[in-house]
């Protein structure tokens, strides 16, 4: 499972897939938030790409989810549109059942991985939670990296910048990947 959120977060994500090695990522399931439209026609492109190459076998599948919280949203309204991103979420991950969900930074992946956590905790299914903080983190985590860091959901965090491996002790530096 990808998780791709709207502008930068997308440009990375579609720059780190183009060095994966695709074809052992069967299903490809990538998420984007309901009101993004741009993300999923990116990965759709990348997609065709791939196909048009032959370099990738398998399928691809592309969905959208509620997201927590609108920019601008006030904090008290976003605890209902947070227990619907939930719900959703919880849908979406017993529908794909992903062995890895690969996010980097968009709010979106928060409930995803919530759910994801509580699926590994609970014996339901295991999914490894991969995170690589946005190359424009430079002196501190974002929120959604974190909240993943602080909760210890993400079984891999990647930072690119050192001084955020010095802050983070148990972030992984993998130098700058953008």
């Amino acid at each position: 499972m990808i998780v791709l959120g709207s502008g930068g977060h997308t440009a990375e994500m579609i720059n780190l897939l183009a060095v994966l090695q695709m074809d052992r990522f069967n299903p490809r399931y990538y998420v984007a938030a309901a009101t993004d439209n741009m993300s999923l026609q990116k990965a759709r492109v990348l997609e065709s790409s791939l196909r048009d190459k032959d370099e990738v076998v398998g399928t691809s599948h592309f969905m959208q989810i509620y997201r927590s919280r609108e920019v601008g949203q006030s904090f008290l309204t976003s605890i209902g549109t947070t227990l619907i991103a939930l719900i959703h979420a919880l849908w979406l991950m017993l529908r794909t059942r992903p062995q890895v969900i690969l996010c980097n930074g968009p709010g979106t992946c928060i409930p995803l991985c919530m759910i994801a956590f509580l699926f590994k905790v609970f014996g339901i299914t295991s999914s490894s939670i991969f995170y690589i903080e946005s190359i424009a983190r430079v002196r501190r985590l974002s929120l959604s990296g974190l909240l993943l860091y602080k909760l210890r959901m993400a079984d891999q965090l990647f930072v690119q910048w050192p001084q955020l491996k010095k802050q983070y002790p148990r972030s992984n530096y993998v130098g700058r990947l953008m």
